[in-house]
């Protein structure tokens, strides 16, 4: 097995795919960084890699909270810390759906992982992977043709927020259907968070980062459910592989069994 350098971040690395992530990481030889919200929940998941010799830190972090985002930033410049990879993997499926559940779930998918990797980007290294952990429930095929104009391509990045933030508002209003938006707020979610990666991998091209989108597909987890046909490690392998790009990989695009598949 290739050894990998350098330390990687994981949101949401306390079970299921995400603490097989920091697991595969680690066992590449990178140092990782798992972060959490349920500091309990971290350390345990930390204590267990620690068990299985391999180098990983617990990180604090509430993906949707300034605060804690802006200490992690601050302890981390504080120990010089710089990032060959960034895996934004922290995310909710919630039951039900009113605009608690939209709100809720946008925040989490979609403006996490952009607060997040906006915040970090001066700490990650040139030719450093950024992956969002996607779905392939956010493919724009199935969308109404007015509301996939809106995506594809994607608006400015202040646009794109504005218009995942306004989905919100219209459930709140009881107007999201007639305005053509699906049902789900877990899929405008992803689908937010696949136009982002494309605009991300755009924006940091000069600094030579690469950015991808990955389905990790229907894997056994608290999410995923005990029906999933996929185990974590399968599920987590495309993820890795992202997260551990050579500088000349592709960025920009939307990966799984890694194999590139349509926005």
């Amino acid at each position: 097995m290739e050894k990998v350098t350098g330390t990687a971040l994981v949101t949401g690395g306390n079970r299921g795919i995400g603490l097989e992530v920091c697991r595969q990481l680690g066992r590449l030889g990178m140092r990782v960084l798992l972060t959490a919200r349920d500091i309990a929940e971290g350390a345990k998941a930390t204590a267990a890699l620690h068990a299985e010799g391999l180098d990983v830190v617990f990180e604090p972090l509430n993906v949707t909270s300034p605060e804690s985002l802006d200490k992690l930033v601050d302890r981390l410049e504080r120990q010089g810390t710089r990032l060959a990879a960034l895996v934004n993997n922290a995310g909710i499926a919630m039951d039900g759906f009113d605009a608690n559940v939209a709100e809720r779930t946008v925040a989490v998918n979609f403006l996490g992982p952009l607060h997040v990797t906006e915040r970090l980007l001066p700490l990650l290294e040139e030719h450093a992977r950024v992956v969002m952990v996607s779905s392939g429930v956010g493919e724009l095929e199935g969308l109404s043709p007015a509301l996939r104009q809106r995506f594809d391509p994607p608006p400015p990045k202040a646009e794109l927020v504005a218009l995942v933030q306004s989905f919100v508002e219209d459930v709140r209003d009881g107007q999201y259907a007639r305005k053509g938006w699906p049902g789900s707020a877990y899929r405008v979610s992803k689908v937010g968070l696949n136009a982002l990666t494309r605009l991300l991998a755009g924006e940091l091209k000069p600094r030579h980062l690469l950015v991808n989108s990955v389905c990790p597909g229907w894997v056994k987890t608290r999410m995923g459910g005990e029906r999933a046909p996929k185990g974590v490690e399968e599920g987590a392998d495309t993820i890795v592989w992202a997260a551990t790009l050579p500088p000349e990989g592709p960025s920009g695009g939307f990966f799984r069994n890694r194999r590139s598949i349509p926005w």
